[in-house]
């Protein structure tokens, strides 16, 4: 925090620098006891009628009064990682969402927007990657429509905490009602040391197309017979797929995973076991296997994406070397 060569705080900042990060100490009624001050440090997102929004990493919004603040600075953007390959933003983007493509998409200016008939979000979301070609009220007005004549919910998919990412999309999402719905992180790794690990593999099976005992375990797929083409066509979608298996009872696979290698690029998906049988190292066996076979493709680096509460897959990943790399969001249009 910057101080003056008095020893006083002093605000550094102003409303032209909105869409800078910033680092600031302000007044607050929440601090804890004893404490005056309380920081935040996040990109300046607006700074209107007297309130400073900040947007910080997680996505998590800061409303601050102006007259609140003690001290403020413009500070430079969060180090080069240096666990983990190298990634942009806008290259991570659109790879995940490569390996993840709708039943229909049509674009708006550098957006896309996307639609399976609402299975998962992430294939009924508007992906802005850029300009939309309209003021960003007009590209939202003309979203929420799409998804209308499709009788589905509209979302935006939008990203904190990298550079690059959309904090000022994420803002002015929030001020025209959208409301983000849920959050997640995308990890990144190098991708041999996950094909190094001591795992079992060899009841380990991978294939190139998805059959029903696949789907079975597939907490995601309802069994809806109607749904089952669209699931399908969601699935296998991506440049090159693998589904991996390992056999259980009853029919139904012990666990599951699906596997899109892309380039330099493989990205992991659908992980998931028999809950009775966790915690015997499957994930890490389905994982190893899926990673071996994105190696011999040419593959060096490892993404997925974990739910931000899902504190168990988030041990595992960590255990894997898997570090954050952003964090996406999904705004949903709060209708009145």
């Amino acid at each position: 925090m910057e101080i003056t060569g008095g020893g006083r705080l002093e605000v550094r900042i102003t409303s032209a620098d909105v869409g800078k990060r910033v680092s600031v100490r302000y007044v607050t009624d929440s601090a804890e006891a004893g404490q005056r001050f309380t920081d935040a440090v996040g990109v300046l997102t607006s700074w209107d009628a007297g309130v400073l929004l900040i947007t910080r990493k997680s996505g998590e919004s800061v409303r601050i009064a102006e007259s609140a603040l003690a001290a403020g600075k413009v500070v430079p953007a969060a180090p080069a990682r240096r666990r983990g390959p190298s990634a942009t933003f806008p290259e991570l983007a659109r790879a995940t969402a490569r390996a993840w493509q709708p039943v229909e998409s049509e674009p708006l200016g550098e957006w896309t927007l996307r639609a399976a008939d609402g299975f998962t979000r992430r294939a009924n979301s508007a992906l802005p990657l850029g300009d939309p070609g309209l003021p960003v009220a007009e590209a939202l007005t003309h979203v929420r429509a799409w998804y209308a004549a499709r009788k589905l919910p509209a979302y935006v998919q939008a990203a904190t905490g990298a550079e690059g990412t959309q904090e000022l999309l994420c803002a002015a999402l929030d001020r025209h009602g959208w409301r983000r719905e849920v959050s997640a992180e995308v990890r990144i790794a190098a991708l041999a040391p996950l094909g190094d690990l001591d795992a079992d593999v060899s009841a380990v099976r991978l294939s190139r197309t998805v059959d029903e005992p696949w789907l079975r375990r597939y907490q995601r797929f309802s069994g809806d017979e109607e749904a089952s083409a669209v699931v399908r066509s969601v699935l296998v979608s991506g440049p090159s797929v693998w589904f991996a298996s390992v056999a259980g009872t009853g029919g139904v696979p012990a666990a599951i995973g699906r596997c899109v290698v892309d380039g330099r690029w493989a990205g992991f998906m659908a992980v998931e076991v028999d809950p009775e049988q966790r915690r015997r190292g499957l994930a890490t066996s389905v994982m190893t296997a899926l990673a071996r076979q994105a190696l011999d493709e040419g593959a060096s680096a490892a993404w997925l994406q974990v739910e931000a509460d899902n504190d168990g897959a988030r041990a595992l990943y960590d255990g894997m070397g898997f570090a954050a790399h952003h964090h996406y969001h999904h705004y949903r249009w709060a209708e009145a």
